[in-house]
C-alpha cells in the first residue's frame, strides 16, 4: 500500500528569539489528511513550533516543506504567498477584522485569491457552521463562539489542504469549546484537510489519530491514538 504524500515534512528544524534557542531541531513528519495534537505545557514551543510550520514565522535553520512548497527557501513574501489558499490556520483570540462583517471577514481571503465568487462561498461556509443569518453583523455584535466560527469559516473557505487550530476553545466556556471542536472536525472531514491542533487538552487530544508532545523545543514523545 502506498504511503500518502506528507502534508508536512521538518527535518533538524530550530527556531532563535533574540538570544533563546526556541525550537532544538525538531524531526515531523506529517501525512496528507492526518488528525495531530501537539501538546505541551506553557512555553514548550508548541505554539512557535505552529508559527514556523504554517509560515507565519520563518525557521532559524532546518529544512521544511509544507503543502508542496519549500518554506525554508521562502522570505516573509514568499511565505505570505505560500500560505494563501493552501493553509488555514484557527487562532486561540479568532483575530477576525473588527470593521468587516461576518461575511466581509469571510470573503476577503478568498478576495485576495481573486475567487470570483467570495461572496457566495463566504455565505455558504457561514452557513456550514449554523451563521447564515449572522452575515450582516460585526464581530463586537457577535458572541465567543459565534467570534470562533467565522474564524472556522474564513480558514477553510479557501478549502486549503492544511488547518492549523491553537489552542481554539481557550477563550470559550466548556459548553461552547465543545460545539467549536465538533464543528471544526466535522467541516475537516467534509473537506478531507490535514487538521493539526495546538493544546495543552489531553481530552482534546484524544480526538486525533495521532498525539505528538513537545518539551522544551524538541519532541518528546509521538504516538498514534492510544
Amino acid at each position: 500500500m502506498t504511503s500518502p504524500p506528507l502534508a508536512v515534512s521538518a527535518r533538524a528544524l530550530t527556531l532563535t528569539l533574540g538570544s533563546v534557542e526556541i525550537l532544538k531541531g525538531i524531526d515531523l513528519a506529517v501525512p496528507q489528511g492526518e488528525t495531530l495534537a501537539l501538546l505541551g505545557p506553557s512555553g514548550s514551543g508548541k505554539s512557535s513550533l505552529m508559527s514556523v510550520l504554517s509560515g507565519l514565522e520563518r525557521a532559524g535553520g532546518g529544512q521544511l516543506t509544507v503543502a508542496g512548497q519549500d518554506f525554508t527557501a521562502l522570505d516573509e513574501d514568499g511565505l505570505a504567498l505560500a500560505r494563501r489558499g493552501r493553509i488555514g490556520v484557527v487562532l486561540q483570540a479568532f483575530h477576525l477584522l473588527p470593521t468587516m462583517t461576518a461575511q466581509e471577514n469571510v470573503a476577503t481571503p478568498l478576495e485576495l485569491m481573486r475567487a470570483s465568487d467570495a461572496w457566495q462561498r463566504a455565505a455558504e461556509e457561514l452557513a456550514a457552521v449554523g451563521l447564515g443569518h449572522r452575515l450582516d453583523h460585526y464581530p463586537a455584535q457577535l458572541s465567543g463562539g459565534e467570534q470562533q466560527r467565522v474564524a472556522i469559516a474564513r480558514a477553510i473557505a479557501p478549502r486549503p489542504t492544511l488547518i492549523f487550530a491553537d489552542e481554539p476553545t481557550g477563550n470559550l466556556d466548556a459548553a461552547t469549546g465543545a460545539s467549536i471542536i465538533e464543528l471544526l472536525f466535522s467541516r475537516r472531514a467534509e473537506t478531507g484537510a490535514t487538521l493539526i491542533i495546538i493544546s495543552h487538552d489531553e481530552h482534546l487530544a484524544e480526538r486525533c489519530e495521532r498525539v505528538v508532545t513537545i518539551g522544551d523545543g524538541r519532541i518528546v514523545n509521538d504516538t498514534g491514538k492510544r
